[in-house]
């Protein structure tokens, strides 16, 4: 996808970084990844240290992200991302009851 001659990323609506309705910020999204990730690879990579030491570490990193990106990608990250949806949401509402008030 482009927009004036500058190649887009696939969740890209413009060269501004405008986003639909309700989507997340590419930060926000980055920071939520980050959060899903970090867990699942500390977790693993101490299991497989403990259960297959003798593994070389490509093998281990293999295996780890065998089981961690399919994890983040259809449980953790989704999950996350409702979650500070509706946090957004809440504080949203929050703030214009409070703005009605006064």
């Amino acid at each position: 996808m482009e927009h004036d001659g500058k190649a887009l990323a696939a969740d890209e609506i413009d060269v501004h970084h405008h986003r639909g309705v309700g989507m997340a910020s590419v930060h926000v999204r980055a920071v939520v990844t980050w959060l899903a990730i970090f867990p699942l690879a500390a977790t693993g990579m101490c299991a497989l240290g403990a259960l297959v030491p003798q593994w070389h570490p490509v093998l281990r990193a293999f295996v780890l992200t065998l089981v961690v990106v399919p994890t983040a990608v259809y449980l953790a990250v989704p999950r996350l991302l409702l979650f500070q949806t509706r946090i957004g949401r809440a504080t949203r509402t929050r703030a214009q009851r409070r703005a009605k008030r006064n």
